[in-house]
């Protein structure tokens, strides 16, 4: 019959059995020489994993953990505009918001953090770790660091204290004033040292009038009114090249007389009229003339009606171009670049056509209107006085 037997039944002779245990020796010696060293390795590498997990867990809880998980009050931590990393990581430590500082600065730097961290008003808390703190600090608080201010062509430093108040950079406007009136602050600046030894300082409501350039500027949200001012002055240098003072001396003019004149150009026209405007202001002075200027007037009184009366054009001031020749004192304004050089470079058709008056024409356009005559001055200002009469009710003046 046939034998159904399942292989394991098999009956193998005493050789058979020999050559069998010998074979199976063989392949359990081979596969213990290659399991041994992974066997090994394994071990070692949990050895050695389990060491530096506790190094690590060591190392964070000494440098990057929080100081205090339990921890939470806000502590009030700043940086000063311009602070270095050392110093703020100094700080950190004595505060005890972090374990070790030197970590600290050499993690920042390391991560990139250094030069990411901005100055401002931080809450951090000691439950805080390294790592988020150094997130919160590059972060910034909200608060801008730097914001622009614009200075208008035709500012007083009445009006630009009263922006700067108005827009929160300075607290109150009588410092500010205080530093443009007296300006000796200020004396660094060659133009301001020439009108501190011109002699005529005394006259001036503020000694800084005229100098505070227009323009707009970035100044760091914490400036002062000192730094302010500074930023301003400095400007003056560069709408005012050497080129100009040549012009200048080549007319018989200081650079103060330039500002004065600029400064009154630009409160009587727009920039078109500019240059015709300066062309009969020179030539008033040419012949020894008045300039009556309402706008000298208006400086110095404060009055904003366009129609003056008797009253206002017999004010007893320096700044009354009706009452004394030549220009005023000093600048009752900021000038613009464009009435600066206008000053310098009046229209020259208009001074060889002798034109020596004018008027406005429509208070809305600003339009002027220009008399080479008194009597055809006379004319033209009994033809506008009552639109600028018009003009004063409609702006309740």
């Amino acid at each position: 019959m046939q034998d159904y037997r399942e292989p394991h039944d098999k009956e193998y002779t005493a050789e058979e059995l020999h050559r069998e245990r010998k074979y199976g020796m063989f392949w359990y010696s081979w596969l213990w020489h290659i399991l041994r060293p992974v066997a090994l390795f394994l071990c070692v590498v949990v050895v050695v994993s389990g060491v530096v997990l506790a190094g690590w867990n060591w190392i964070n809880r000494s440098f990057f953990a929080p100081v205090d998980a339990n921890d939470h009050n806000l502590v009030e931590f700043s940086i000063a505009s311009g602070s270095s990393l050392t110093r703020v990581a100094n700080n950190l430590e004595e505060k005890g918001l972090i374990h070790n500082r030197t970590v600290f600065k050499y993690y920042a730097d390391f991560m990139g953090y250094g030069q990411k961290i901005q100055a401002g008003d931080y809450k951090v808390s000691k439950a805080m770790s390294m790592h988020e703190i150094m997130d919160l600090l590059t972060t910034g608080d909200g608060n801008p660091l730097t914001r622009n201010i614009t200075i208008i062509p035709g500012w007083t430093a009445v009006d630009i204290a009263a922006y700067l108040k108005n827009e929160g950079i300075i607290e109150n406007e009588e410092l500010f004033l205080t530093l443009c009136r007296d300006g000796k602050n200020f004396s660094a600046y060659y133009y301001v040292q020439d009108v501190l030894s011109g002699g005529n300082a005394h006259q001036r409501l503020y000694v800084l009038e005229g100098y505070l350039s227009p323009n707009t500027y970035e100044i760091y949200s914490d400036a002062t009114e000192d730094e302010i001012i500074r930023k301003l002055l400095g400007q003056t240098e560069a709408v005012y090249p050497d080129s100009y003072h040549e012009r200048a001396e080549a007319l018989g003019m200081t650079m103060d007389q330039v500002i004065t004149l600029a400064s009154m150009i630009e409160k009587e026209a727009k920039t078109g009229d500019f240059a015709r405007v300066s062309a009969v202001f020179h030539n008033r002075l040419g012949k020894n003339m008045t300039l009556g200027s309402d706008v000298t007037i208006k400086y110095a009184s404060g009055v904003k009606r366009m129609s003056l009366t008797n009253e206002d054009l017999n004010i007893n001031t320096p700044f009354n171009t009706y009452k004394y020749k030549g220009l005023p004192p000093g600048p009752i304004c900021a000038p613009s670049p464009d009435a600066i050089y206008a000053a310098l470079y009046p229209d020259e058709q208009f001074i060889r056509d002798g034109y020596l008056y004018f008027c406005s024409k429509d208070p809305r356009s600003g339009e002027l209107y220009f008399s080479r005559t008194l009597e055809e001055h006379e004319n033209a200002v009994r033809t506008y006085a009552p639109l600028w009469q018009a003009w004063d009710r409609e702006q309740g003046l």
